[in-house]
């Protein structure tokens, strides 16, 4: 841990610093921790290491080019934070992607999804000194994101949304190394329940570990996984489908019992929902276009666009404003890491200093989605 300017206070509190530069913060996040003992008295997180202005180079760029900022933010959820641009600009133009695109842009939000769900448990795992689990997680995000690879060009920033649908159609191995790694991740499925799940020194860590109510998770402003440990209903592909969330079958997932114990299971059983989505869909992809023909030149008529989906880690709101040119008047981005950092002094407090890292864990923070 980085230790700057500690001092006793005159209330008797010893005051540390964890990061900016500290890996159990995944990010270049500051938290001032001050103790009583090895008791959390209180948290202040400090922000802005990795603030990029990325609001205000969304008012420089296109209607074609903002979407793509998105993709450094949430960076584990880049396709679905694209999505979302893309929603509000189709909305804004009254356009509509086409079926074979919609389609195809659920599988990839999907498989987003489940790669950044397998980092998290990964990391999870390493951060409460459990070595093997981060090998385990890999060995399916990379076949994941191999397919992605394959037909959007890179890894992790795919940037493979535009108005109207998608950049180009998938690839002809696609639906084959789809199957195959969902496949691959049902038979490895025990190995994560050997490894973590199962085990009583990890269940110890989280469970009572970290507690947030239902109506603090509500106050705080929380969204997905982290709400729904708490028994918030908040899945915006529920509650608000897009790009024919509609039609499919899934489950959200929700427990009541706030815990951290209780944030890891719920990203469990997101990972199965995933799989089903997937499922309903990789032999159901409407033939025809990939993408609606849109102008070259987008210029938005004048007025608000809001439009909101479901993350990796909660609710994304993009907020657009147009004077009726052809570059966003005002844009504004809701991001789930922000509220959801708020409430860790809530759940923090009270636990030991070593409960804070297993807190921070299931709580799946990625800083630059803070930082914008």
């Amino acid at each position: 841990m980085l230790l700057g300017q500690d001092h006793i206070t005159e209330e008797g509190e010893f005051v540390i610093n964890m990061g900016p530069q500290h890996p159990a913060t995944h990010g270049v996040l500051h938290l001032k921790i001050g103790l009583d003992g090895e008791t959390i008295k209180k948290i202040e997180p400090h922000l802005g290491y990795i603030h990029r202005s990325i609001e205000k180079m969304c008012e420089q760029l296109s209607y074609r080019q903002f979407i793509f900022t998105t993709s450094r933010m949430d960076y584990l959820s880049a396709h679905i934070n694209n999505q979302a641009c893309v929603l509000a600009v189709e909305k804004a133009l009254q356009v509509e992607a086409t079926p074979r695109a919609k389609a195809i842009r659920v599988l990839m939000a999907e498989l987003t999804r489940l790669a950044s769900h397998q980092l998290w448990w990964a990391c999870m795992g390493l951060d409460l000194g459990a070595v093997t689990p981060f090998f385990y997680a890999f060995r399916e995000r990379e076949a994941i994101n191999t397919i992605i690879e394959e037909t959007c060009g890179t890894r992790l920033t795919q940037n493979y949304m535009v108005p109207g649908g998608v950049m180009m159609d998938i690839h002809p191995n696609f639906q084959k190394r789809v199957k195959e790694v969902l496949k691959q991740i049902k038979e490895k499925a025990h190995e994560y329940d050997e490894l973590l799940t199962g085990n009583v020194i990890f269940q110890q860590r989280l469970k009572g570990v970290g507690y947030l109510s239902k109506e603090d998770a509500v106050s705080y402003g929380c969204s997905g996984p982290t709400a729904r440990a708490s028994g918030v209903s908040c899945d915006v592909r529920k509650l608000f489908p897009y790009d024919g969330y509609e039609q499919l079958k899934f489950d959200e997932i929700l427990n009541t019992e706030g815990d951290s114990w209780a944030r890891y299971l719920v990203r469990l059983g997101e990972m199965k929902q995933s799989i089903s989505i997937i499922e309903q869909l990789i032999d159901n992809i409407p033939e025809g276009d990939f993408q609606a023909k849109t102008k070259n030149v987008i210029k938005l008529p004048k007025g608000d666009f809001y439009q909101r989906v479901e993350t990796a880690r909660g609710e994304l709101g993009v907020y657009i404003v147009s004077d009726g040119g052809a570059t966003p008047y005002r844009c504004k981005f809701r991001s789930p890491n922000f509220s959801n950092l708020s409430a860790i002094p809530k759940m923090a407090e009270g636990a030991k200093i070593g409960d804070l890292v297993a807190i921070m864990a299931t709580v799946d923070l990625v800083i630059p989605d803070i930082d914008r």
